[in-house]
């Protein structure tokens, strides 16, 4: 079988600016990513094709329905790639807040199972699933949130012989949700240099922003942890690092009045 790329590993590298706007910014949106893991199965791959990731918003009227998440990472996965505590981003989104009642994996048809004799075959969705496979999660997206949502794979129950050399995949997922609702505020001054701001943790990765006309900032969905702050301008004279920023869980730390380099 014809295989797509697989992505890599995204959990130490991944590079993810969120929104920046001042401290009394209330837009009415959350933001949401999907990221996947697994628990070890006796194969040597579990490859799925997933091509796209819907939330279920629970609304009045015409704002209640699917919503497509518009950054998605599709291709096939391994799902053993992400055994032990690892994980990969699927995909992220802007949200309207508001209550989430299901997730839905749109799969492609490239799904296939590699045994430890080295025998590759397909893996085949049921009828029941064409449309995509539904999860429950339940959460309550508030404004200026972060929240990650991990699909928990089970690679081991998720594959079911069917007979004859035959598998059939029927996806087995714990869900996971966690708001990560701290951040970083500030002004920089002078206003006029605009710097973009990166929030870079121990591990590197990183978040990031602007401050707007007036050189306020506000860096949202940082989890809690130590962080350096750097501010680039288009004047390298004018960048400015301030280290071990302390952000403790569902706190916004504000900078105070940050003074650049004229």
């Amino acid at each position: 079988m014809k295989r797509k790329h697989i992505l890599p590993l995204l959990l130490s590298c991944l590079v993810w600016f969120s929104a920046c706007d001042n401290e009394n910014d209330n837009t009415g949106t959350a933001k949401m990513q999907v990221r996947m893991t697994d628990a070890p199965g006796d194969y040597e791959e579990v490859n799925i094709d997933i091509q796209s990731v819907q939330v279920h918003k629970e609304a009045d009227g015409d704002d209640a329905g699917w919503i497509t998440l518009d950054e998605i990472n599709p291709g096939v996965y391994n799902l053993l790639d992400f055994a032990n505590g690892k994980d990969t981003l699927l995909a992220s989104s802007t949200l309207p807040a508001g209550k989430i009642s299901q997730i839905r994996l749109i799969l492609g048809n490239e799904n296939s199972l590699k045994l430890k004799d080295g025998t590759i075959t397909p893996l085949k969705t049921p009828s029941g699933q064409q449309s995509g496979v539904k999860l429950s999660i339940n959460a309550d997206l508030e404004s200026d949130v972060t929240y990650v949502l991990l699909l928990d794979f089970d690679a081991a129950k998720s594959v079911v012989p069917r007979g004859n050399g035959q598998y059939n995949l029927k996806p087995v997922i714990r869900t996971i949700t966690q708001a990560v609702a701290g951040g970083i505020r500030g002004k920089v001054t002078p206003a006029e240099y605009k710097p973009g701001i990166y929030v870079i943790s121990a591990a590197n990765d990183t978040i990031g922003g602007f401050a707007n006309e007036s050189g306020d900032f506000l860096i949202k969905g940082v989890p809690a942890g130590t962080y350096t702050v750097k501010f680039y301008t288009e004047n390298d004279a004018h960048n400015k690092t301030v280290e071990n920023v302390s952000v403790s869980q569902n706190q916004i730390k504000d900078l105070g009045i940050v003074e650049l380099p004229e």
